[in-house]
């Protein structure tokens, strides 16, 4: 005998939002007394987080269906032989920000996650200065009913962000399960991220590590800057790859060992060797800075709208599968253009 079974439910919206997608009928199989309410419904479920199943526990949605009477809130409930339970399985409702028809550069997908190049300009997060347009709306506009939901909400989990004008890989979680392991992966630093970036002037020495606390700056509170009290430990690991025009500029690769906002950005500017094209945190072309670099270079880099910063290098153990996973995404043309440009002597 099966230990579980679905019974069809309505589809009208309860009280709490929830669009009801069934009853799970269960009965608690030989050899699992004693066992954890939450871990045993997460071993029917394989598809539900056990933190999604706790709130459910909790939220009042799991019933006994036998003698007993009234619900069960306790997610550490040890079941007892012969429990028969029926737990009330909420579909997902729709994400409030709005799906958008905005294209997206895929790189890989499958029912759980998707990586994708995301471009210069879009914002990755609905927010009061960008409700729209963000690949947020994106993301739900392409995966449409792919997106099992996370938490209870059909929405596209983000683990991890790049700024507006960063370009680059990201990968987004489709299910619980998948967002679950990426989160997880992201704390314990065992993604790997590698970054191209272009910047004034030659790091010295041509390889090392920039360490210091990232916070809100004191001076102006919408940029951030390395503080020598206060804020989060920030660790960047860099390699010179190109010199150019005898140090005037030079492409490097960052890898992050933390993730802190603009950590990069914040990083090179506080060592004196700013991105290219990064107003925020000096980067701009200064008369000395273009001069050095000669004409070709220069008219290039005015037609940068855009720091010369990308994510270059993504990689990771896919949370649900266990395949090892690695994508690499080419500089976009207009920082090619302007390392053309430089080459020239």
């Amino acid at each position: 005998m099966c230990p579980y079974s679905f019974m069809d439910e309505s589809d009208q919206t309860d009280d709490d939002g929830f669009l009801p997608k069934g009853l799970l009928e269960i009965s608690v199989p030989p050899g699992t007394e004693g066992e954890r309410l939450d871990r045993l419904l997460a071993n029917f479920l394989p598809d539900r987080s056990r933190s999604f199943l706790k709130r459910l526990i909790e939220g009042g949605r799991l019933r006994y269906d036998n003698e007993e009477s009234g619900t069960i809130v306790e997610p550490s409930y040890r079941v007892k032989p012969g429990d028969r339970f029926l737990l009330e399985i909420p579909g997902a409702i729709d994400a409030e920000p709005a799906g958008e028809d905005i294209p997206l550069a895929v790189v890989f997908e499958d029912d759980d996650l998707i990586v994708l190049d995301k471009p210069a300009g879009m914002v990755v997060h609905p927010a009061p200065g960008n409700p729209t347009g963000t690949l947020v709306n994106a993301l739900i506009a392409y995966c449409g009913d792919s997106l099992k939901g996370i938490g209870g909400v059909r929405r596209p989990g983000i683990v991890h962000r790049l700024d507006k004008d960063t370009s680059g890989l990201m990968v987004a979680a489709k299910s619980d399960p998948a967002h679950e392991g990426l989160t997880r992966q992201f704390s314990d630093r065992t993604v790997e991220r590698a970054y191209a970036a272009l910047v004034w002037k030659l790091p010295r020495p041509s390889a090392g590590t920039i360490e210091g606390n990232i916070g809100r700056s004191r001076r102006d509170r919408k940029k951030m800057a390395v503080r020598r009290e206060g804020g989060k430990p920030a660790r960047t690991n860099y390699q010179v790859e190109t010199v150019f025009h005898g140090g005037a500029a030079s492409l490097i690769e960052c890898r992050l060992e933390t993730g802190r906002t603009h950590q990069i950005r914040v990083h090179l500017a506080h060592e004196g060797y700013p991105v290219i094209g990064d107003p925020v945190y000096g980067g701009g072309g200064t008369r000395a800075r273009l001069a050095s670099v000669g004409e070709d270079a220069t008219a290039a880099i005015s037609q940068l709208n855009r720091q010369a910063l990308h994510a270059r290098l993504l990689g990771f153990i896919h949370p649900v599968t266990g395949e090892n996973l690695r994508f690499k995404s080419e500089i976009p043309p207009e920082i090619a253009k302007i390392l053309r440009m430089l080459e020239r002597t």
